[in-house]
């Protein structure tokens, strides 16, 4: 970075980032992933107001449904989600957006009996991703989180009321 992540204007390259993950041609994609995780790091408090503005980048994202995409996406909306307060209570209205696609993949687990998957440390199985997403969305999204989830996808169970 040749200015200061704190001193960016996160309106305007928060989602310009977001925009990028989709993106599976290097250097861009390492740049847009690289560049999100960072500005979700240190934004505090600028990035609550960015939501509404990052929902449409992401559900063209997971709209792509490539596998490798989808994981990005979710890793950034894990890290969306903790990297400050009230963030994923804001993101539970646009739940009718984001969630359709994590209904068709959720169940996308790498089945392999009793052999070892040596993949399972890079967090690419995405059934497994999709879960840590759904769980932390419900951690974060406040009381009405559980029944927006259970709408869009049906089979999901809590971890919070269980």
């Amino acid at each position: 970075w040749k200015v200061d992540i704190e001193k960016l204007d996160y309106h305007h390259y928060l989602p310009i980032f977001f925009d990028g993950l989709r993106e599976k041609e290097e250097p861009y994609r390492f740049l847009a992933v690289e560049g999100t995780f960072n500005m979700l790091e240190h934004g505090g408090q600028k990035i609550l107001p960015v939501i509404p503005q990052l929902i449409i980048p992401v559900k063209t994202a997971l709209n792509t449904r490539d596998p490798s995409v989808i994981a990005i996406v979710l890793k950034v909306l894990q890290q969306l989600v903790v990297s400050g307060e009230m963030i994923g209570e804001a993101l539970v209205p646009y739940y009718r957006q984001i969630l359709p696609v994590l209904n068709i993949f959720k169940n996308k687990n790498i089945n392999v009996g009793d052999c070892i998957v040596y993949g399972q440390r890079k967090r690419q199985n995405l059934g497994d991703l999709i879960f840590e997403t759904l769980e932390l969305l419900e951690l974060n999204g406040g009381e009405d989180a559980f029944i927006n989830i259970k709408y869009m996808i049906p089979t999901f169970e809590s971890c919070v009321l269980n």
